[in-house]
């Protein structure tokens, strides 16, 4: 099980717009700081707080190339939040599987739409 504190960090690394966009970025290739920071017109210290973030949460790694800092996607937390997200899907695929099971064995319990209801 993945624990508590990393899933804290992750999502909320995950929590902040902007750090998801930096993530949707880096979903095409490696970046640097600069061309991370050109469309969303911040500054680069602004930007590179945002990368520290996503850095301590594991969601991104950084490298020195030359003058510039180049940032990867860091797939580790992402397989982490993967199984978090996985081991509450199955649990709500077999509690909704269930609900599906009794409405078979008893259709007479089925909800009826009412005259006030949505169609």
């Amino acid at each position: 099980m993945v624990q508590q504190d990393i899933l804290d960090r992750t999502f909320a690394a995950l929590a902040d717009s902007t750090r998801r966009g930096i993530l949707a970025r880096l979903g095409d290739g490696p970046a640097t700081i600069g061309e991370l920071a050109e469309p969303t017109g911040m500054t680069l210290t602004g930007l590179k707080k945002h990368v520290q973030v996503l850095e301590d949460a594991g969601l991104v790694t950084t490298a020195k190339v030359g003058r510039s800092r180049e940032c990867r996607l860091g797939t580790e937390r992402l397989d982490d939040l993967m199984e978090w997200i996985t081991l509450y899907q199955r649990l709500w695929e077999r509690r909704l599987d269930g609900l599906e099971a009794y409405f078979t064995l008893n259709p007479e319990s089925t909800p009826q739409k009412g005259k006030n209801d949505d169609e």
